[in-house]
């Protein structure tokens, strides 16, 4: 249910103008444009009755993320972390930024850059929401060519990246995911489905 349809209107708009400003590209759109409307359309089959917070927060997931590299932080597991972590408050900042200026009050903004920067996982709905969503649409998305640019990737080390992403996700969506609610990556289906079984 949404409160109010042109401030929401407003706010997606001004998320999407963010992310239009990305050079990258893929399929012929801005980067981080496609990812945000291809978020919203598998929360759209996921849970098409999701509220104002959680479609909010699925379409400012990685705002203006390329403005945000790698190569800011060092090498390594803990500069990978800090990247992560530093992403997850600009995320939130910036949707909190932009969706003050379409008029949405405190509570709200805080709701949703709860769930942006991945504050409470696994207790707060919204921000399990905004995880479940992003994990369906890396496997449907991105998981094959990922796979393609880490050739040098062991099945070992696939299985394990395959079970991370999997671990966590709600049991609803990997049940989703399973019972064809997504597009499972064909080249990568044997893999998945040992990841899956814990084999």
């Amino acid at each position: 249910m949404i409160a109010n349809q042109e401030r929401f209107k407003l706010a997606i708009t001004l998320f999407d103008a963010a992310n239009a400003e990305d050079p990258n590209q893929d399929e012929g759109q801005p980067k981080e444009l496609l990812y945000a409307r291809r978020m919203t359309e598998m929360l759209g089959r996921f849970v098409p009755q999701a509220g104002e917070v959680a479609q909010l927060a699925v379409r400012a997931q990685h705002i203006r993320r390329w403005t945000v590299p790698r190569g800011n932080y060092p090498l390594g597991k803990p500069g990978y972390f800090a990247w992560r972590t530093g992403l997850y408050r600009f995320h939130a900042e910036t949707a909190g930024e932009l969706m003050r200026q379409a008029g949405y009050d405190e509570a709200t903004i805080a709701q949703v850059k709860t769930a942006v920067g991945k504050q409470d996982l696994k207790t707060n709905p919204d921000t399990q929401l905004v995880e479940d969503v992003s994990c369906l649409v890396f496997i449907e998305h991105y998981m094959l060519g990922f796979a393609g640019q880490q050739a040098e990737y062991t099945e070992q080390k696939w299985l394990g990246i395959i079970r991370k992403t999997w671990n966590k996700m709600s049991p609803v969506a990997q049940a989703f995911a399973t019972n064809g609610g997504i597009r499972l990556p064909e080249a990568l289906l044997p893999l998945i489905l040992k990841a899956v079984a814990g084999e």
